[in-house]
């Protein structure tokens, strides 16, 4: 039986990331970069897919975790009948090679522990040959290398196809072991010492959340957001994964089951609003820098979506090995959504960079060219119809939001021009086209008889992307239009509160079968727009109730199930992370230091 999505915890070296079950057991790692094939992929298959088991004999669930205080250590206890036992998980950052320690110290009396290490690579599917060398494991299959290394006194031993230990602790024993990856065809990387390591990662960590500037309400929550953030950068290159995870399900046992290993583009302004107000301008700088080199090329070519460096190409097949979490099949690897004509992915750039612009992040040489360019493909397109920020896969349609974004973009390369007059474009040109998309979105993408924006041009469908309209700038908060906007999509799209992202039941937008949870972020932009209507009250208590869905260890998955009180989706989810500090920042933002 699968533990539930939120019953895993987060540790990763900000390249690549693990998830470890409340049992021990580290269910799912790609190694060397997160959108590498796993080697435990027990998360979405079964144990014969790959993991790594460290627990109490006989024991189930730990008896209690955390992560240690604005960190990305994870401590997990058990208190059994013979005593009490802490395994310590984390990833140090990297030199050469990535490594995965576990560290297990007693707390009281003597306790027994069994270990299982079941190394499956290329996704579950790959029994590698191990060989033993004094007391370390070696484990080689193709590309991949793997060393197991652990304490002499500890017992191992060969057993269908995986390696088992046992050992006992008692009160003040430490018992190490450290898994390392490299490719195969190169010589073992240095040992590192994992006491040392274990220190310096702590002190890294907190070094880092140290320098958040947020003091409101929920501190803790924004903080843990803003790690889980770091944590899904690809430090070498500055890109941001959407989710460490692919095919975790929307809805249990259904089949809108996606891979998120990658960077998209409609994370960028949030992105970059959440680090630069939270006083990261190093991080934020970094996330523009690795946008601009994504996005260079023919603007024609724009994608929604990128890989780690920006790789365009992440071709969509699935794994038929693998039963999928809960029975949700199919699980799969790469996106074809990366195809989709998103319009709305134009003005997500173009805001981006002229928040960074306005925030004094170095001016790039290339930057304005750019935004040029994207500039005036934009101009010729912009009346196309498109699939929309969901990346729906019906029909294009006449997308508000596409279009609202169409705005935006105009709307920052006009206010450029109007503040530089060093920068050189067609301010009049791109000044009409900002006039006409407004025209066109309130006359078309508004129906006035329920006083409402709509999904699409012509249509009653509502969506949750409507209530960015305010945050935008595209209308005030209190418009009367906005107003009914949020209203009405709160009375149709809510279910216990929580917002569905749109209705799945419009057959021609979603051709999918089967429905989805309450989509996290959408609640948050719900707290927003109600904030910025004035109605900050049922705002802060919308946003109180959201921090609560965080797990025990403060992370959120993409959605949630209001009658089953669960997680669903891709876990951790940055677009929810961002949703968090996001709104805390807009209810609390004057609450900073520094």
């Amino acid at each position: 039986m699968h533990p539930r999505i939120e019953d895993y915890a987060l540790i990763g070296d900000e390249q690549t990331a693990a998830l470890v079950g409340r049992d021990g057991s580290v269910d799912w790692l790609c190694l060397p970069r997160f959108d590498s094939p796993a080697c435990f992929a027990r998360l979405v298959g079964d144990e014969g897919n790959g993991h790594w088991t460290i627990a109490p004999e006989g024991a189930g669930p730990c008896t209690r975790r955390a992560y240690r205080h604005d960190t990305l250590v994870l401590d997990s206890e058990w208190d059994t009948p013979d005593g009490s036992v802490r395994l310590t998980d984390f990833m140090p950052q990297r030199d050469r090679a990535p490594d995965l320690v576990r560290v297990v110290e007693g707390l009281e009396g003597r306790v027994t522990l069994r270990g299982l290490l079941r190394l499956r690579f290329d996704y579950g599917s790959i029994v590698p040959w191990v060989r033993r060398t004094d007391s370390d494991r070696l484990a080689i299959a193709g590309p991949d290398a793997v060393w197991l290394r652990s304490h002499p006194s500890v017992h191992t031993w060969g057993q269908d196809f995986a390696t088992h230990s046992e050992f006992t602790v008692g009160r003040g024993e430490k018992v190490v072991f450290v898994l390392t990856w490299h490719p195969s065809h190169h010589p073992r990387p240095p040992l590192i010492d994992p006491f040392e390591a274990l220190e310096n990662t702590v002190d890294d960590w907190r070094a880092w959340a140290a320098r958040c500037r947020y003091r409101g309400p929920h501190r803790d929550a924004v903080v843990r957001s803003l790690i889980t953030l770091k944590a899904l950068t690809h430090e070498p290159t500055g890109g941001i994964v959407a989710a460490p995870t692919t095919s975790l399900p929307e809805v249990l046992g259904g089949v809108r089951n996606w891979d998120y290993r990658y960077s998209w583009l409609r994370d960028s302004t949030l992105t970059l609003e959440a680090l630069l107000k939270a006083g990261y301008h190093e991080e934020a700088e970094a996330w523009r820098d690795w946008l601009l080199r994504a996005v260079a090329g023919d603007p024609a070519d724009l994608q929604i979506m990128y890989g780690l460096s920006g790789e365009r190409r992440m071709h969509e097949y699935e794994l038929p090995w693998l039963t999928g979490f809960e029975g949700s099949v199919p699980v799969r690897v790469g996106n074809d959504a990366v195809r989709q004509l998103q319009l709305d992915v134009y003005g997500e750039v173009i805001d981006s960079l002229s928040l960074a612009r306005s925030a004094g992040l170095p001016v790039r040489p290339h930057m304005w060219r750019v935004q040029c360019a994207l500039m005036e493909f934009l101009r010729t397109t912009w009346r196309e119809p498109d699939a929309g920020l969901w990346e729906v896969r019906g029909k294009r349609r006449h997308f508000v939001y596409s279009k609202v974004m169409a705005w935006v973009a105009a709307d920052r390369a006009v206010s450029a021009l109007e503040s530089d007059p060093g920068l050189e474009g067609d301010l009049e040109g791109w000044r009409a086209m900002r006039d006409e998309v407004h025209e066109e979105v309130c006359a078309r993408g508004f129906d006035p008889e329920r006083n409402t924006f709509t999904q699409y041009y012509g249509s009653r469908a509502l969506d949750a992307s409507l209530l960015l309209l305010p945050r935008v700038g595209f209308l005030p908060g209190d418009d009367p239009r906005i107003v009914g906007t949020i209203d009405a999509v709160r009375a149709e799209l809510a279910v216990d509160g929580l917002l569905r992202r749109y209705s799945t039941e419009n057959s021609d937008v979603d051709p999918l079968p089967g429905g989805e949870g309450a989509f996290i972020v959408c609640s948050f932009w719900l707290a927003q727009a109600l904030h910025r209507a004035g109605r900050t009250e049922e705002a802060g208590e919308l946003f109180d109730r959201l921090v609560g869905l965080c797990n025990d260890v403060g992370l959120l998955s993409e959605e949630y199930d209001p009658a089953a009180g669960r997680q669903l989706g891709n876990f951790p989810q940055a677009f929810s992370h961002l949703g968090l500090v996001g709104t805390a920042l807009a209810l609390h933002g004057d609450r900073t230091a520094g």
